[in-house]
């Protein structure tokens, strides 16, 4: 399980969340607002630096209007 190519959750989640924001023409700062989160967070975890809550998945997912099992599937799911 897991080889040096292997994307972690975490990535999977800050590539999705980055996808959709950009899809729908939406700032960092505009997702932030959506979602009642900081800006600086919403970069963290697009950059895969944190370790993100179930509750702040769903608040982000109901921000890009998507299911938070969206922002979590990967590219073989």
């Amino acid at each position: 399980m897991g080889g040096a190519d292997s994307t972690t959750l975490r990535e999977t989640l800050a590539k999705n969340i980055r996808l959709v924001r950009n899809k729908l023409g939406l700032s960092q700062e505009q997702l932030a607002d959506e979602a009642g989160l900081h800006r600086t967070y919403i970069g963290s975890i697009e950059r895969a630096e944190r370790n993100v809550s179930v509750d702040n998945i769903e608040k982000i997912a109901k921000a890009l209007k998507v299911k938070p099992t969206d922002l979590l599937a990967g590219e073989d799911d």
